[in-house]
């Protein structure tokens, strides 16, 4: 099966065409904007075929309740930079969309930190007396951290975007043990995806408050693809065990033993090579 996109472009756009829910979701929670929790929430073509397509394509567009006579239409971009030529191609989206539509639009700009986001959030003056269209931007740091595994499960992209910032910080446990509860929760590539995103931006820290939470809190994994990553890193700390254990005796690692050792996943060997360690001489009387 092939994998969805993971670039830091890609994922926060591939989150809203797996769940465009979390859009109305951002805009209620994030800016204070007027839309109910249970709006029903469509995605729809991203194309705006009847002007300049290679020009005029936004990432994604959501509507809020009947596709037909939307009561919003959301243009949803990622940026990791800011970029002057969206000044005049974000106005036309939204533009563009209001005439299809015939609703009000809004813009919301997923960014990668707070500096980016920021730029992203420039009003742009189209020149007409007081209009001025001013993007809502989205970065970790702004969301809340999300403690309830109910909250999670029902919407794990806020959960997963929002975890990075928040695992070091007060809420942590909460945070990390929510996150857990909504990865369990998902199925497929989906699922997966979003646990190497996660770990990516996670502290060293943070990473092993997740296996602690998992420990402590005797949580059962369902799905395949948590099971396989919980004993992924099992196996990646029993290998870093065995290699400190040699360091700390002073004893020099070939590449090909450390290659040997890292990309084991077999648990009861490691095991035996973390015992082994504790009283060989050399590193090539591990493999012995």
């Amino acid at each position: 099966m092939q994998r969805v996109p993971t670039s830091d472009h890609e994922l926060p756009l591939e989150m809203v065409r797996n769940r465009p829910q979390l859009v109305p979701e951002l805009l209620r929670s994030v800016f204070g904007l007027d839309v109910p929790g249970d709006v029903q929430a469509t995605l729809t073509s991203e194309t705006y075929a009847d002007t300049h397509p290679a020009e005029l394509r936004c990432d994604a567009t959501v509507l809020l309740n009947d596709p037909d006579t939307p009561s919003l239409g959301v243009v949803v971009e990622s940026q990791l930079r800011a970029r002057e030529e969206k000044t005049f191609s974000w106005p036309a989206y939204l533009a563009l969309l209001r005439l299809r539509r015939r609703c009000p639009v809004t813009l919301l700009v997923f960014c990668p930190d707070q500096a980016t986001a920021r730029s992203c959030a420039a009003p742009i003056d189209m020149g007409h007396p007081d209009w001025v269209l001013k993007p809502l931007t989205v970065y970790p740091e702004i969301l809340p951290p999300i403690t309830d595994p109910a909250t999670a499960c029902r919407l794990p992209e806020l959960a997963v975007l929002s975890a990075p910032a928040h695992a070091d910080g007060p809420h942590a446990r909460a945070v990390v043990s929510s996150l857990s509860a909504a990865l369990d929760a998902l199925t497929g590539d989906t699922g997966a995806l979003y646990h190497d995103y996660v770990m990516s931006r996670f502290s060293d820290t943070a990473r092993k408050l997740l296996e602690e939470t998992v420990k402590l809190d005797n949580y059962e994994w369902k799905s395949e693809f948590a099971i396989t990553h919980r004993a992924e890193g099992r196996a990646e700390g029993e290998a870093r065990s065995v290699l400190l254990v040699l360091e700390a005796r002073g004893i020099a690692v070939p590449d090909h033993i450390r290659d040997r050792v890292t990309n084991c996943n077999d648990l009861d060997q490691l095991e035996r090579w973390v015992q082994r360690a504790a009283t060989i001489d050399t590193a090539e009387e591990l493999l012995a």
